[in-house]
């Protein structure tokens, strides 16, 4: 980030002015602008913006390579995923109502789609088609086919409309998997406010033929979501856990049903689990910043008496990496919340990480499981 008294360095200048231009796009104009800001990547190396916590993270980092924000200028950053055919990774920016594309090749950073009706979730099906959680006034699952049309995977449940649809994966039967919380229906920030329909809040499954089940429907909005790479193991975040955030993890049989329901993670209380992937190896890369608890009595700040976060948001934006035990490994410092990632490039080993405004990338000795 750039330091109070300091100037930008005339290159990261031009690259901001590129990555502002191009945010602009969506037709907000100078609101685009507002949210960018410029990046300085650490100069030495190893970048000490990679933290490890445990000796066994060492074999994932890569000596010679630094965090870098190779995009910015959105409001909230999410659902990032990656296609290899056209070296570009799409990323939501849900209060714009946009998916934004980044081109790795040329470094463009244009707008994918206007009016996504407040995409969220994304991921790649086995055919190489984009699958799209619409988390408010839709309120559906949405496949993009190679001609563009919008094929509806699903929108609603026992004939009621689906919640606020948040995350999404696509496993090796060609089933979609996704997480059903109230978000983008609980306010006007990221879509429109609505009345439930659903009494819970559900992961689903939607198989090959497109029957839809409830697979867990006792976590209190869930959100992210991923498999093993066996996908033995689904994982799935509880946004509002007991008493922390959490990530719960079940046992998954041949017919899609889960079972042995254990907790895995548990996010301490004033870290937030987000979004998440898992490596070849089996590792959580999640998503980590504030989860914007209060401390139970306010302090003296300049005659006021204020009511101050448990923990400080710059120590704990970034990811962190858990091990299939979960045990933490490392965290990866950013100076913005991370709200998800993917693995991408070329050799599936650049970790891109959407961050609030930005999205970051970070090679790394490590490959995304699928």
């Amino acid at each position: 980030m750039q330091e109070e008294g300091h100037e930008v360095p005339q290159a990261s200048r031009r690259r901001l002015l590129r990555t502002v231009a191009a945010a602009g796009l969506a037709g907000l104009g100078g609101s685009a602008l507002a949210q960018a800001f410029p990046f300085t990547p650490n100069q030495r190396y190893p970048d000490p913006a990679v933290l490890i916590l445990d000796p066994g993270f060492a074999k994932y980092r890569i000596y010679s390579s630094t965090v870098e924000q190779v995009a910015t200028g959105m409001r909230w950053a999410e659902g990032p995923v990656y296609f290899p055919d056209g070296g570009y990774v799409l990323v939501s920016d849900i209060p714009n109502n946009r998916i934004m594309k980044f081109e790795e090749r040329s470094g463009a950073f244009t707008v994918f789609r206007a009016n996504a009706n407040y995409a969220n979730g994304n991921a790649r099906d086995r055919q190489g088609r984009l699958v799209t959680c619409e988390h408010s006034v839709t309120r559906r699952v949405v496949r993009t086919e190679r001609d563009g049309r919008i094929t509806v995977v699903a929108d609603s449940f026992e004939g009621k409309r689906l919640n606020a649809p948040n995350d999404v994966v696509v496993t090796s039967d060609d089933s979609i998997w996704f997480t059903d919380p109230l978000f983008g229906i609980n306010g006007e920030w990221e879509g429109s406010r609505a009345r439930p329909e659903q009494a819970t809040t559900n992961v689903y499954r939607v198989d090959a033929g497109g029957r839809i089940t409830a697979v867990v429907t006792d976590i209190v909005n869930p959100n992210g979501l991923a498999f093993s790479p066996d996908e033995k193991k689904l994982y799935v975040v509880e946004w509002r856990g007991t008493p922390n955030r959490s990530i719960w993890s079940f046992d998954v049989a041949a017919d899609g049903t889960v079972s042995n329901k254990t907790k895995l993670v548990d996010a301490a209380d004033q870290g937030a689990l987000d979004g998440f992937k898992v490596d070849r190896d089996g590792n959580l890369w999640c998503g980590w910043g504030s989860n914007g608890a209060l401390q139970a009595e306010p302090a003296d700040v300049g005659g006021r008496k204020v009511f101050q976060l448990r923990g400080r948001s710059e120590d704990l934006d970034g990811v962190m990496v858990f091990n299939p035990q979960g045990k933490a490994l490392a965290f990866i410092r950013l100076p913005e919340r991370c709200a998800n990632l993917t693995f991408g490039g070329p050799k599936n080993n650049r970790l891109y990480m959407a961050s609030s405004h930005s999205l970051y990338a970070l090679y790394v000795e490590s490959h995304g499981a699928t």
